[in-house]
């Protein structure tokens, strides 16, 4: 491990892209703490984590604490996500974009293009909400100026945060060690990490936290980022042969796979999931009826009805997502197209019944996956009264995207006959 992290520096091109990736994270981290114009930070930050909702704790993790201080990358990335996701849902209504998919690299021009408009217009929706947010808040005591010159004003300033993010990620994909949207999301949730270790600390010494309960906290974590490595690596192939044709008669030819993921749908359904149950609760919080407060009770983080809701929504969302990035029809169609087969079964539409058949079964297993992780961080909370995120969905993009870093410099040293970071092991990073 020590020799492969020297390698590493032995490697101009490698050791360039390494410190270009760091120089840009350092800049997006900088940038989460110059605030909005005409907002007194400060104050609106503690009125914040005094009074926020669930949703607005949530997407403050994947803005690395920049939208509780209403700084200029508030919004952060999630409207590039969400232009991304919606764009991915459209290509199943309009026959157009499902063809660019199929184009090669000028389909996948456009269709970024198309995401880059969708991110803009999401973003303006967003910052205006937020605007009109912080105006009603506290009667406005946290805003300057009130008026449609703050709201345009905030408008063009997270609206060109987030332009700037998006140009960061891409830069970071292209110049750096790749995965430059992924790596700007983990560098968010990790900068949160000091703070809660330091929370955690503190618990410790007023002792509502003893030494051997944090003992075992840190072996469970563990163990859970090892499932996790564990079920992002798995895979399920499929064997497939394809026959070559040689004079008059038929000869086998090569055997390969169809490498199916146990996690196709990624992080993406409890992100959805985590979205629509804290919505309700959000909105809640800002009424004083007594309907409103028990729905709000109900759907309280943590309770027996939300965590049935989230699981739920899990399982569904997992099924539909890889439903949607997965088609086992045009793979069957491919497969016969080019000669292949899987041993045992009929080309075409045997074959797609079949692939649909084995993709639901490791589907559900890989949904059951993502709840048990998921709902981890609520029974922590119940029985320790931590904040500190020992799984979830922060604990899922951390470690993925840190798998697929790792890949990269990984074939990057291989490729230049270099030994990997473990001898006669290939990591394999999990691809979104």
């Amino acid at each position: 491990m020590i020799e492969s992290i020297q390698n590493i520096f032995k490697i101009p091109e490698l050791k360039k892209r390494i410190f270009f990736t760091l120089g840009l994270l350092t800049v997006y981290r900088i940038g989460g703490h110059i605030p909005t114009p005409g907002i007194n930070g400060e104050e609106l930050s503690k009125f914040l984590h005094q009074n926020a909702g669930a949703l607005m704790g949530f997407f403050d993790m994947f803005s690395g604490g920049s939208l509780s201080r209403v700084t200029i990358f508030a919004l952060g990335i999630m409207p590039y996500i969400s232009a991304s996701i919606i764009l991915q849902l459209l290509t199943i209504v309009f026959p157009y974009l499902a063809a660019l998919q199929k184009e090669g690299e000028r389909g996948r021009k456009k269709i970024t293009q198309y995401t880059r408009y969708g991110t803009i217009g999401i973003s303006l929706v967003q910052a205006m909400m937020i605007a009109i947010g912080l105006e009603g808040m506290a009667g406005g005591a946290f805003i300057q100026n009130p008026g449609w010159g703050f709201r345009i004003m905030t408008m063009i300033t997270l609206t060109c945060g987030t332009a700037f993010i998006m140009w960061l990620g891409e830069q970071i994909t292209e110049r750096g060690i790749g995965n430059g949207i992924s790596l700007i999301i983990f560098a968010g949730i990790v900068a949160r990490f000091p703070a809660a270790i330091i929370s955690t600390y503190r618990l410790f010494r007023s002792d509502e936290l003893n030494l051997f309960t944090i003992i075992a906290m840190v072996i469970i974590m563990l163990a859970v980022i090892a499932a996790i490595v564990f079920m992002e690596r798995g895979q399920r192939r499929i064997p497939v042969q394809y026959a070559k044709r040689l004079g008059a008669g038929p000869q086998m030819g090569q055997s390969t796979h169809i490498p199916l993921k146990l996690n196709t749908s990624g992080v993406i359904p409890p992100i959805f999931a985590s979205s629509i149950l804290m919505f309700p609760a959000t909105l809640a919080s800002f009424s004083t009826a007594a309907w409103v407060g028990t729905i709000q009770n109900v759907l309280s983080r943590g309770g027996v009805v939300y965590t049935i809701f989230y699981v739920g929504m899990i399982v569904f969302f997992a099924f539909f997502y890889t439903a949607v990035v997965f088609n086992p029809v045009d793979v069957a169609d491919n497969m016969k197209k080019y000669g292949g087969f899987i041993p045992g079964i009929r080309p075409g539409t045997n074959t797609s019944d079949y692939i649909y058949k084995v993709l639901n079964r490791i589907t559900f297993g890989g949904a059951i996956y993502l709840s048990l992780v998921c709902v981890l961080p609520d029974i922590f909370y119940r029985a320790f009264h931590i904040s500190f995120y020992f799984g979830g969905t922060s604990l899922l993009i951390v470690v993925g995207v840190a798998l697929d870093t790792v890949s990269q410099i990984e074939t990057h040293l291989i490729t230049r006959h270099y030994e990997g970071f473990m001898k006669g092991v290939r990591i394999k990073g999990r691809r979104t």
